[in-house]
């Protein structure tokens, strides 16, 4: 089988890239490479997909959200299935930046999907974020519940792609799967998330700034275990069967929270870094961000139910990993 994978240099798209060539799969990656976050840890990751792929995988830079450049690049290309998962992420920087989160998140997801309608694609995985839920006090969080006050621009682009994907399986009977996605974490990850920002500091002596003083709580899940719950949905479309789908769908497209079904609070977290780094933070507590919000905390039910995914990472064997790769990647 052949696959497209978005944001292939990204975090979580290099490491579903490497598993689908890994279990004999041949994938096309595309990315745009833009400048969010250091290209030479994109880089990295690509160089690091094509030796473990071998010729099974190809990468191109493209940036999806002009749909003449993502049509140029795909030209003469063949794919069955689609790996949607490039998008501009971040909460805080869609403040700050909004015209990237609709260009990206907005225009680049509705290229895909006519990617998929227009080549029949049998099934399009999509990247969404738990961030729809916004500032939903009922926890844990379960794709039942509704998702229609999003906190942050980056959230209500995410939920926006959700219905635009709604649209497209019931005109088009597009077979798609959107996976809310939780606090992802481990080694390659994004230099913008808390536990690379906190591993950094702590390493160079540098205080970390520690939001609502302290009272935040995360679903922390582990890289492997989200790939493995990402490659499971790709390979269970949902079916064109008029039935119920997760999310509440009666067309083929099903939601699923992909999580840990743990809640963990930021300062147990950080009490981890500070024992796989051997050294005490210094810590600067802060009010709470625009557009943050206080917990997250995943319903798995769904997904467990359908698929059969079940995380086996628990923060006290994931964060030592993150931080030995972090000082390996660094040399500190």
């Amino acid at each position: 089988m052949r696959l497209l994978v978005t944001g292939a240099a990204g975090f979580i798209g290099a490491a579903v890239a490497e598993r689908l060539c890994a279990r004999g799969d041949e994938v096309l990656g595309i990315d745009s490479l833009n400048d969010y976050y250091q290209g030479s840890l994109k880089d990295d990751r690509v160089a690091r997909v094509e030796a473990a792929g071998g010729d099974r995988f190809a990468f191109t830079k493209v940036d999806f959200s002009r749909w003449e450049e993502l049509s140029a690049a795909l030209d003469g290309e063949e794919f069955d299935r689609i790996v949607h998962l490039g998008a501009q992420a971040g909460v805080r920087y869609s403040i700050e930046n909004p015209r990237a989160y609709v260009e990206a998140n907005l225009m680049g997801h509705l290229n895909l999907l006519e990617v998929a309608r227009h080549r029949g694609t049998a099934h399009m995985v999509y990247a969404s974020s738990s961030s729809v839920y916004g500032g939903n006090d009922k926890l844990p969080f379960a794709v039942e519940d509704r998702a229609e006050h999003p906190v942050s621009l980056y959230a209500a682009t995410k939920k926006s792609d959700e219905l635009m994907s709604e649209t497209y399986a019931h005109l088009y009977r597009v077979p798609l799967t959107g996976l809310r996605f939780f606090t992802v974490y481990g080694p390659w990850g994004r230099p913008d998330m808390a536990l690379w920002l906190f591993t950094g500091a702590i390493l160079s002596g540098r205080p970390i700034k520690v939001f609502n003083h302290g009272e935040m709580w995360r679903d922390f899940t582990f890289v492997d275990d989200i790939v493995s719950g990402v490659v499971a949905c790709l390979d269970s479309a949902p079916a064109d069967d008029g039935a119920q789908k997760a999310g509440g769908s009666m067309k083929p497209h099903a939601l699923y929270n992909i999580g840990n079904h743990r809640s963990e609070k930021l300062t147990r977290v950080i009490e981890l870094i500070e024992q796989a780094c051997g050294t005490k933070a210094e810590v600067e507590l802060l009010p709470m961000q625009a557009g943050d919000v206080e917990k997250t905390y995943a319903d798995i039910d769904a997904i467990q139910r359908d698929i059969g995914y079940q995380p086996t990472t628990a923060i006290e064997q994931g964060i030592p990993r993150f931080v030995e790769w972090y000082r390996g990647y660094h040399g500190v």
